[in-house]
């Protein structure tokens, strides 16, 4: 049996037949991501948050119809965001995707939205940008993508400092490829008091979020004072946090199994961030499975869902490293805090 290993680019589109597409607006500091395939794709969804914004995802339960989709959404914008699925249906349509009924297709898109409008960035748009932001994210998904301040992520905030687009994977022995990618929005912090070392830091890989490893520090209980909720003046806390992803796996899994997987995945959030799934955060995880089944063995699916919540912790750590600073930004980068990582 071989080793598990990270994947080629450490993205989720390590998974054949993935693409994500990034689109975003710096001025307004926001934006949209889309997890497309090269054909529909099994998927399903588990929320714990207490505040989701959400669209389609009813139609992902175990027992609805529906057994494969065409797109996941990922966006800023809180219930404005949910406008992207649009945009992405509008550019499906035009390449003749979607779900047959009769001599229509119609494209399902699923999707989920971070609140990032207290951010720093111009809001005072006349008409919702988010359904020109999805066709654009749509039309540039691709295998390689920005993390960091980029798409869904342009305008997240955690807890003590800029969030952002993250994303991770994992080979099994087996060859089967697990991939994460989330936008962290969180009302948690994802690092330590002293905001050094990543909760997640167990799990990284290379260095992959800074090599700073784990606190020294043991005994960390209650959190430190949220720098989101004084940048924000605290005016509006309710409602304003996310955690939102999506764990994909090539694996052969059937619709149950998926949604299994998104239950099971929350472990990695709530690794990597704390606190985590409050009644103010609308923590959401999509899971996807690319390969042309139905189902895999019991002993094969705890393996495939160990590795996802292991790569979904990793993939809000990166996200949170790798953002950049950027004009009019309310609260600092990870890196601006810790300048030697």
């Amino acid at each position: 049996m071989g080793a598990v290993s990270k994947g080629k680019r450490n993205l989720i589109t390590d998974i054949a037949g993935l693409r994500v597409g990034n689109a975003q607006d710096d001025h307004i500091k926001t934006g949209t991501t889309v997890l497309v395939a090269d054909r529909p794709f099994t998927a399903s969804v588990h929320v714990m948050g207490g505040a989701p914004g959400t669209r389609e995802t009813d139609l992902l339960a175990p027992d609805k119809t529906v057994q494969q989709i065409d797109a996941l959404v990922l966006s800023g914008g809180s219930a404005f965001g949910l406008d992207a699925c649009s945009g992405v249906m509008d550019g499906l349509r035009e390449m003749g995707r979607g779900f047959a009924i009769g001599d229509m297709r119609i494209p399902i898109v699923p999707g989920a939205i971070v609140f990032d409008l207290i951010n720093g960035g111009a809001k005072e748009w006349d008409e919702s940008p988010y359904r020109k932001l999805g066709r654009q994210a749509l039309e540039s998904a691709a295998p390689e993508f920005d993390i960091g301040t980029a798409g869904a992520g342009t305008g997240a905030l955690a807890a003590m400092q800029k969030g952002g687009l993250g994303s991770a994977s994992l080979t099994l022995p087996d060859g089967t490829t697990v991939g994460a990618l989330v936008v962290v929005n969180a009302l948690g912090s994802v690092t330590t008091p002293g905001d050094r070392h990543f909760w997640a830091a167990a799990f990284e890989i290379d260095g992959e979020f800074g090599g700073a490893g784990p606190d020294r520090v043991a005994g960390h209980i209650a959190p430190e004072p949220s720098r989101k909720e004084h940048a924000m003046m605290q005016v509006a806390t309710e409602g304003t946090n996310t955690t939102i992803a999506i764990v994909a796996t090539d694996a052969p899994l059937s619709k149950t199994q998926c949604h299994r997987l998104a239950v099971t995945a929350h472990d990695g959030m709530a690794r990597a961030i704390v606190p985590s799934h409050t009644p103010l955060d609308g923590d959401l995880v999509f899971a996807v499975a690319t390969g042309e089944a139905t189902g895999v063995d019991q002993s094969a699916f705890r393996e495939i869902a160990a590795a996802g919540a292991t790569c979904l912790a990793r993939a809000i750590a990166r996200g949170v490293y790798a953002a950049t600073p950027a004009a009019g930004d309310i609260m600092p980068t990870y890196r601006a805090l810790n300048p030697e990582s």
